[in-house]
């Protein structure tokens, strides 16, 4: 018999934010996730290097993960090399043989699998968790995630508890329109987005006077 399954969200979190947590909860809560776990990224690969340090971000990581009853996963910020989200999934399923693990991530992530290290080997390993916005459509050029999508989706919630990996649902939410460079720019402006993080993270911010001055160039797109 499996264990109940657990969530795992990756991410930069430079800094960790609202549209980060709402749709990761939600999905958390529809599921019936046992625990959602963060996983701070230490080396994003094909992105700049994060404008907080290391242990920067795990301090805000682990007060939002306070706040919300979220648990923090640190290994990939002991690595020394990119965070390929492949080889973190994999470990897992070493670690937890009986677990299912749903692998969480936004349509904008799905919809460049084909980019990431090893895609095809995700699902032998993970579900994915998948939050869509109301109307979305993939491109007819995007033939290799259709076929995925064809392939492994279902409507069943139970598939995830029943199952250790391979298949993908999709978390028909509204995402909150934001992002970490949208956050910084704002902080870096002398603005106070206090209604766009979590309580504890925004005065951790102040305390520590991040951000602020800071030049923010257009993030570039990661592709884990």
């Amino acid at each position: 018999m499996l264990a109940p399954p657990i969530g795992l969200l990756g991410g930069t979190f430079d800094p960790i934010h609202l549209g980060h947590l709402r749709p990761a909860l939600a999905a958390r809560d529809a599921l019936q996730l046992a625990e959602l776990r963060l996983l701070p990224n230490r080396v994003p690969p094909h992105r700049a290097s994060p404008f907080c340090t290391a242990e920067q971000r795990l301090e805000m990581v682990k007060l939002a993960a306070a706040e919300f009853n979220l648990v923090v996963d640190e290994r990939e910020l002991r690595r020394d090399q990119p965070s390929w989200t492949i080889d973190t999934l994999e470990e897992l399923r070493r670690e937890l043989p009986h677990t299912p693990v749903c692998f969480l991530m936004g349509m904008d992530s799905l919809l460049g699998l084909p980019t990431w290290r090893r895609w095809q080997a995700l699902l032998d390993v993970a579900h994915l968790v998948v939050s869509v916005r109301p109307g979305w459509h993939i491109d007819e050029a995007n033939a290799e995630v259709r076929a995925l999508l064809q392939a492994h989706v279902t409507e069943r919630r139970e598939d995830l508890h029943e199952r250790l990996a391979g298949c993908i649902w999709l978390a028909h939410n509204e995402p909150l329109p934001l992002s970490s460079t949208q956050v910084r720019a704002l902080l870096a402006e002398g603005n106070d987005p206090r209604d766009l993080l979590p309580e504890s993270v925004a005065d951790y911010i102040r305390r520590q006077g991040l951000y602020v001055g800071k030049q923010h160039a257009h993030d570039i797109i990661r592709h884990p």
